[in-house]
């Protein structure tokens, strides 16, 4: 059972306007009076350690506002994608929360707890077929890291689902002590076709995030509460090239990637809590 201190914080977010707070927080981080924006990214980059010298820019005050400091480009080289045409490349900087197989429809979240995929999934059972007893790796961004999402392999897009949902936390306390805590939370599906078949990239929400963003339609946190959706894409369905942008996070969040049966084989070094970097080979197609 995790810690007392765990519990108690995963708890007192039950009851929290989680989208009204979101939704202040979105404005603050926008906020473009010179003191206010230098003293919240000095604060972010002092706290986190984040590392200024990967950033395009990495001056913290030349920015305009919080926002544009959290969703910073990097230099160019300084992620690699993963040369190997078989390779799936880490779609994110982040720390892994799990990784592994689906079974019997279920995914893991942390110990003792799972979670049903079909739910993950918006309810949509043609895209629950497609990923039964397949694979799945779940990555947590954290303040301090990259918060551009790229993509693993080269895909076409053939539909998204964005699920309304609650915005819990997804640190490391709140995944051990909030049941199904993935599909409380509001996210974006995005299925891709790609070399090793369908593709499942999936955006999670959080407190603070509302803010989930592609490329393709820009940014979801947009308004304070949205309807389902679900949208296929035919003749003009993007393709994004293995390595390029596919979204962003406006705060830190959580992305889960899918992949169909004996599709993917993940790297044995992609456990609980490994560090990871946009780009590095964390898979081998089969």
């Amino acid at each position: 059972m995790p810690p007392l201190i765990e519990r108690l914080q995963s708890w007192f977010q039950y009851p929290l306007p989680h989208h009204w707070l979101s939704r202040v927080i979105y404005h603050v981080m926008r906020i473009r009076q010179t003191t206010i924006k230098n003293w919240l990214i000095r604060t972010i980059v002092r706290r986190y350690q984040v590392d200024m010298s990967l950033a395009q820019e990495p001056n913290p005050e030349r920015y305009p506002d919080f926002n544009t400091f959290f969703t910073r480009p990097l230099r160019t080289g300084v992620r690699p994608i993963a040369a190997d045409p078989n390779a799936i490349a880490c779609p994110v900087d982040g720390t892994v929360s799990e990784a592994g197989a689906i079974t019997h429809g279920r995914v893991y979240q942390a110990k003792g707890l799972d979670y049903n995929l079909l739910t993950l999934l918006g309810g949509q059972q043609h895209l629950a077929d497609l990923f039964e007893d397949g694979t799945f790796a779940t990555i947590y961004l954290s303040p301090r890291d990259y918060h551009r999402i790229h993509m693993p392999l080269t895909g076409t897009l053939r539909e998204t689902v964005y699920v309304p949902g609650r915005l819990f936390s997804v640190n490391p306390a709140t995944t051990r002590t909030v049941p199904g805590l993935f599909v409380r939370n509001e996210r974006l599906v995005a299925i891709f076709d790609t070399i090793a078949g369908p593709m499942a990239m999936i955006p999670i929400g959080a407190i603070f995030v509302a803010g989930i963003e592609t490329v393709w339609s820009g940014n979801y946190g947009d308004r304070m509460l949205r309807d389902f959706e679900h949208r296929r894409f035919d003749d003009q369905a993007p393709t994004l090239e293995k390595g390029a942008e596919m979204g962003r996070f406006n705060m830190g969040s959580t992305v889960i990637l899918l992949f169909g049966p004996g599709k993917a084989q993940w790297n044995p070094d992609l456990k609980t809590g490994q560090t990871t970097r946009m780009g590095e080979a964390i898979a081998q197609i089969l």
